[in-house]
């Protein structure tokens, strides 16, 4: 059984547990690790990791006892070992729409140059990343262009997809887009993207007891319906103060909004909802099961802190679902 066996997807993979035991792969902006769990349920073993923050490296060392290397910019790439598998999740402020969407503009947009020089060297089999929505079509789609073009001059078939984390068994409306390099010399095969499963609502990860201070208590709360049918969007029923982000109050018999890392208001990067009459923000642990993680990872002490560093990483569910195509298509 995978690590899906104990997170809020439950997602059930009907695929050997080892079935990558002999690759490798290296774990770039590695963030929390989503891409390690995934990975590494399927048997994979990780080479390297790096991250620049140092609050999220701890995390990541406390829960992987493996402290990532620092800035990938001032690591040779000669340093870093042969892997069979690149992931990354490089920084998507430069492409989200919440931020200035200043792309390539972005010192943090060139990063995706850093995975190219390690890629141009060590030639993975394959090359899994993530990104925001809005790369797709950021500068009229000339990024997304620029970083397709760039893989297929260093010998890659390159696939990409967006896809939503509420259609993979977590209850969050997350979209992001997943991009699949193959190396040409390693298969031909199309990879095809994993269809859409049966959903969830947020009623299913809300934790059985909850401290007083994520509840909300206000006068200007305005409760407009009632809401208790189960449903695949997100179901808005009512807002305190004027409405505007981080004061929008929802129901659990819905999806989720995107757990952010920024944004403010008394919602602030996990949105407000209404559970059995009271109106609260999600606990971190909450949270962390709307981003697939196991029950045992252990994350920051800090509230503000957990819900951010969750806000910045990846559904490991929807990471499990495309390995698993990766394994059956390219027979791994």
């Amino acid at each position: 059984m995978l690590y899906s066996k104990y997170i809020g997807g439950v997602l059930l993979i009907k695929i050997k547990k080892k079935a990558l035991k002999s690759y490798t792969f290296i774990d770039l902006f590695c963030g929390l690790g989503a891409f390690r769990l995934a990975l590494e349920s399927f048997g994979a073993k990780c080479l390297f990791s790096s991250e620049i923050n140092e609050q999220v490296a701890e995390t990541y060392n406390q829960n992987f006892k493996t402290y990532p290397s620092g800035d990938i910019t001032k690591i040779k790439t000669m340093d870093i070992p042969k892997h069979d598998i690149l992931c990354a999740g490089f920084p998507c402020q430069p492409f989200s729409i919440s931020g200035k969407k200043l792309g390539f503009l972005d010192t943090r947009g060139t990063l995706f140059f850093e995975i190219l020089r390690i890629a141009k060297q060590h030639k993975p089999k394959i090359i899994l990343l993530e990104n925001v929505k809005n790369l797709k079509t950021h500068d009229d789609g000339k990024t997304y262009l620029i970083i397709k073009n760039s893989l297929e001059a260093i010998g890659y078939t390159v696939f990409s997809d967006i896809l939503n984390a509420s259609d993979f068994k977590i209850p969050q409306y997350r979209e992001r887009i997943y991009i699949v390099a193959v190396k040409n010399d390693f298969s031909n095969k199309q990879f095809i993207y994993p269809g859409i499963k049966k959903k969830k609502q947020v009623i299913d990860i809300l934790d059985d007891k909850v401290d007083d201070k994520y509840t909300i208590s206000r006068p200007d709360i305005h409760i407009l319906k009632t809401h208790n049918t189960r449903s695949n969007k997100i179901e808005k029923i009512g807002y305190l103060n004027k409405g505007g982000q981080g004061e929008r109050i929802y129901s659990t018999y819905g999806q989720a909004i995107t757990i952010s890392a920024q944004g403010g208001g008394a919602g602030a990067k996990t949105g407000l909802y209404s559970v059995d009459g009271i109106v609260r923000k999600l606990t971190p642990n909450e949270c962390r099961k709307l981003m697939g993680f196991p029950l045992t990872y252990k994350f920051s002490a800090s509230d503000a802190q957990a819900c951010k560093q969750f806000g910045n990483s990846i559904v490991v569910d929807v990471l499990q679902y495309i390995i698993k195509e990766l394994i059956e298509i390219y027979e791994l």
